[in-house]
């Protein structure tokens, strides 16, 4: 220390030391990823296991599903990595052959971003299997409904107790009100993206006046 610096008080130590405290939530978010790691398996062995009786529809959903915790999984790496990183210490990995190539230059403006990139890609996934399964509307009554008591009650009278009535949880309103919040969702990145380009050409702008 050279003589010209002072001394870090020992408020200020313990307030910088309290980042730390994040350290357990970090550690909890990669037990979150194991189990996000058995559900792709259990998915991956009902696809696998299932396959030869379900139609292309049902593997494109499954499927989708698979694909859909790869990408909140990688939303999770995204977290884990770029958080720590960022906001509790370095993790020097600059001679690491596999060191994420966002990672030497995230900062807390560029995982917003990416953050806000990855829940736009998982809000895809979903939209589209609902516009998969949308098709289905017309044709199936809505589960725990009236109609669909009704449906399972006229088709236990035909076929007996074999009958199996589908439903669905999914309604005319339930799609639009998800489109509007997957646009929410565009508009709003594409708002943080240019707020931090503004944000960023700020400084150099007040250095030339």
């Amino acid at each position: 220390m050279s003589s010209t610096e002072k001394p870090i008080s020992p408020l200020s130590s313990l307030i910088f030391a309290s980042r730390w405290l994040q350290l357990p939530l970090y550690l909890g978010l990669i037990l979150a990823q194991c189990v996000y790691v058995f559900l792709f398996g259990k998915e991956l062995w009902h696809l696998l296991h299932k396959a030869n009786s379900m139609g292309e529809q049902e593997i494109m959903l499954l499927v989708l599903g698979l694909i859909d915790v790869v990408m909140i999984s990688n939303l999770l790496v995204m977290v884990i990595v770029g958080g720590y990183e960022t906001f509790v210490s370095r993790l020097r990995l600059e001679n690491h052959p596999d060191q994420p190539e966002w990672l030497s230059h995230v900062n807390a403006s560029v995982l917003k971003v990416k953050l806000a990139l990855s829940i736009i890609g998982i809000s895809s996934i979903h939209l589209l299997k609902t516009f998969i399964g949308a098709g289905n509307l017309d044709g199936m009554p809505l589960c725990r409904t009236e109609a669909y008591y009704a449906a399972a009650a006229d088709a236990l009278a035909k076929y007996g107790p074999k009958a199996e009535i589908a439903c669905t949880t999914m309604t005319s309103n339930g799609v639009m009100w998800q489109t509007i919040i997957h646009a929410a969702f565009i508009l709003s990145a594409i708002g943080i993206a240019y707020t931090d380009k503004l944000m960023a050409h700020t400084p150099s702008k007040a250095l030339a006046h």
